[in-house]
């Protein structure tokens, strides 16, 4: 069952970060052209977000072709994969969600259908309702300054982001500094030096300070901005980390951020037709 309005979760309780984050903004003007799919309504156990079927597509774009994926019944979660024009098969996409179960059921289903799946997994972490922002004495002259990004800085965020350099992550970085929430330090020239984005499902993505101008407490400043900026709009403030990127780890807990006991999942997955024609 498809719905294009949803107001079933309460709050961005753990497991269902990511659908609740999709849904607000689906029910906030929905820049992604998302829709809801559930197993059954009002009495749901399994729920799906996707771009809706008339939306433009590009097949090799996985960045965009994303699912965020929350399971009373991992049974239910299942029947809505395997039911017919829930998921489309065809195109490479991402599978996004932060139950255990998730990989192992998705990917016994696309193999099914002759698909190849990619997981990485991280530590999900969520930043404090009341953060206090590190001081900002440094960011009082002309230079640097904080501010937002622009699309006109997407060539730099693709070319340093470890996802990008592509085209479809090119655009997917227009879209999303177009439509979401970003903050970024500027030097006196204008140019971008430290910055953070927000995703389709509300999450913090791509905290990045150029090489040079490291540890001067940028990416802190600008990671609790971008979260106090999503939490005075009513989003929670939710990112993710590899284990092995001990450097955002530290910095992570220097800022009292709540490693959450879930692991955030990130599933790609590629038809044969594409094979070898994408970044991941």
């Amino acid at each position: 069952m498809c719905l294009r309005q949803f107001h079933p979760i309460s709050s961005p309780k753990d497991l269902k970060i990511k659908v609740y984050g999709a849904v607000m903004n689906i029910n906030r003007g929905n820049p992604f052209q998302k829709e809801v799919v559930v197993d059954s309504w009002p009495d749901f156990k399994a729920v799906i977000t996707r771009r809706q079927k008339e939306a433009e597509v590009d097949n090799l774009d996985h960045y965009t072709n994303a699912y965020a994926v929350f399971y009373k019944d991992i049974r239910a979660y299942r029947q809505l994969l395997e039911e017919h024009d829930v998921i489309n098969w065809n195109q490479v996409f991402q599978i996004q969600g932060l139950q255990s179960e998730l990989y192992d059921v998705s990917k016994a289903v696309a193999n099914s259908k002759q698909l190849d799946v990619k997981l990485t997994s991280f530590k999900a972490v969520q930043f404090s309702p009341h953060p206090t922002l590190p001081n900002t004495s440094s960011l009082m002259g002309s230079s640097p300054r904080l501010t937002c990004l622009s699309v006109a800085d997407a060539d730099l965020l693709n070319r340093t982001w470890s996802r990008g350099g592509n085209e479809q992550c090119l655009w997917y970085i227009v879209n999303l500094i177009s439509c979401f929430p970003s903050v970024c330090v500027r030097d006196d020239k204008g140019n971008p030096i430290s910055w953070s984005l927000t995703d389709q499902f509300s999450t913090i993505c791509h905290g990045y300070t150029l090489p040079e101008h490291r540890r001067k407490g940028y990416c802190q400043l600008v990671a609790f901005t971008l979260a106090r900026k999503l939490q005075s709009q009513g989003f929670p403030s939710l990112g993710n980390v590899l284990d092995d990127n001990m450097a955002s780890i530290s910095l992570l807990k220097s800022v009292h951020a709540e490693f959450l006991p879930c692991r955030f999942h990130r599933l790609i997955l590629t038809p044969a037709t594409f094979s070898g024609q994408i970044y991941l």
